[in-house]
């Protein structure tokens, strides 16, 4: 005879059926938290990788970002600090989507996380995520996320894919990332194809890798032998681009290192 059932045998027969019911209902629930606290071990002990495989979000599989986010990002994960993310998911289904937002919870351990989406996805709401439904080139609902919840550090641009909400995301929402952040885009292979918004022509301006290529220049700008050339506000708050697969990660600070560049005779 197993130990629950000898308890059974011997408890039931000397308390009332109300009784018992209530000592089923604290056990069970005794052994749902305790379930409760193994998964939330489990899942405390996992990489970002893990976690994105665990969550369901395509962020590793489909695509390999993961590996290079716990690269550039793993120092804050025990910090207090908020995340926003454009594109919430799960639009082939109703009540779809967050699970990149999950991801980010439960690897970031004190931070706020943010979602907006073009949809309502109020229902990934819990605690340490929230979510706000709009555009991600409405400059209007762009600053209210940043008056509310204050500073953030961390901008990943999974939104729409297109080239022109990119850049537009990209112009409205850098300023406002704190200094120190980090701005990340995704998709970038949108550049390249014309039914995005993309284009054939690799030299094309306009495009997401177009912006991209833009930057980098722009993190040199002490160097240009042009005397009349007047730096931008992401020339001098740029310093360091990652461009990999599909993804470009930059860094924000203040650039202004000097040059090296002799005077032309």
């Amino acid at each position: 005879m197993t130990a629950k059932r000898a308890l059974v045998k011997m408890v039931k027969p000397r308390v009332s059926a109300a009784t018992w019911q209530r000592m089923r209902a604290v056990a069970a629930g005794l052994s749902r938290s305790a379930a409760s606290r193994r998964a939330e071990a489990q899942l405390r002990n996992m990489d970002l990788s893990e976690l994105a495989v665990h969550f369901k979000t395509d962020k590793c599989g489909i695509h390999r970002y993961t590996q290079h986010y716990q690269r550039h990002l793993e120092q804050w994960r025990n910090e207090q600090f908020t995340l926003l993310e454009i594109g919430i998911g799960g639009y082939s289904r109703a009540r779809q989507g967050g699970a990149s937002l999950r991801m980010w919870k439960h690897y970031f351990r004190k931070a706020q996380i943010i979602g907006l989406d073009i949809e309502d996805k109020s229902f990934v709401i819990e605690d340490r995520i929230r979510a706000y439904r709009g555009s991600q080139v409405d400059e209007a609902i762009l600053h209210r996320i940043v008056d509310e919840a204050g500073p953030i550090r961390v901008i990943v641009d999974d939104g729409s894919h297109r080239p022109e909400h990119i850049r537009k995301t990209f112009a409205l929402l850098f300023p406002l990332l704190e200094q120190g952040g980090i701005y990340i885009i995704e998709d970038t292979q949108t550049s390249y194809w014309p039914d995005w918004g993309g284009s054939h022509d690799r030299q094309d301006p306009n495009t997401t890798m177009g912006l991209v290529k833009d930057l980098v220049d722009g993190l040199n700008y002490e160097e240009f032998d042009d005397e009349t050339y007047e730096p931008t506000y992401t020339d001098r708050n740029i310093v360091a681009i990652h461009s990999y697969h599909n993804l470009a990660i930059i860094e924000k600070g203040p650039n202004a290192e000097g040059t090296l560049r002799r005077p032309t005779r």
